[in-house]
C-alpha cells in the first residue's frame, strides 16, 4: 500500500483591512435614534407658566394686555370681550402697528385650550409676538 503525499495547503491569510459592515451598522442605528428624538426634545414645554423665573415686563413699542379668568372669560383693560369683539380689536392693533405684543395673562386653572383659542385669535390678527405675564415664585426662606 502506498500512500500518496498529503499535500498541506495554507490556511487563509488574516485579513488585514477594517470591516466597514458593523460601523455603518451603528451609524444608520444612531441616525434612526436622533431621527425619533429630535422632534421631541423640541416640543417639551413648560407648563407651569405662572411660576417662571425672570418675569420682568419686556421694551415692546405697544402692547395689548388679555388676562383670562378661572371660568374662561377674557378681559381686555377689565372689560370682558367675547371672541369677535377680541378678533375685531386684535385685528385693529394689527393694523395700527404690525410689532405690538399681546401679553397673555392666564389663570393657573385655566383650561390650555382655552390659552391656544386666545393665542389663535392673536396669529390670525396678524400678531406673532405672544408672551406670557407670570409671578416671581416665592422666594426661599433662610
Amino acid at each position: 500500500m502506498s500512500f500518496g503525499r498529503l499535500e498541506r495547503s495554507q490556511g487563509s491569510t488574516p485579513m488585514s483591512d477594517i470591516n466597514m459592515t458593523p460601523l455603518i451598522d451603528v451609524m444608520l442605528v444612531l441616525l434612526v435614534i436622533f431621527i425619533i428624538t429630535a422632534p421631541l426634545m423640541v416640543s417639551s414645554v413648560k407648563v407651569d407658566l405662572p411660576k417662571a423665573a425672570g418675569t420682568s415686563a419686556s421694551a415692546a413699542p405697544k402692547f395689548v394686555e388679555l388676562s383670562i379668568d378661572r371660568s374662561g372669560q377674557v378681559y381686555v383693560a377689565d372689560v370682558v370681550q367675547n371672541s369677535e369683539a377680541l378678533a375685531n380689536l386684535l385685528a385693529s392693533t394689527a393694523r395700527a402697528n404690525a410689532d405690538a405684543e399681546v401679553r397673555l395673562r392666564a389663570d393657573t386653572t385655566v383650561p390650555y385650550g382655552r390659552v391656544v383659542e386666545v393665542m389663535g385669535l392673536a396669529q390670525k390678527a396678524g400678531l406673532s409676538r405672544i408672551g406670557f405675564v407670570a409671578d416671581a415664585p416665592p422666594a426661599a426662606k433662610p
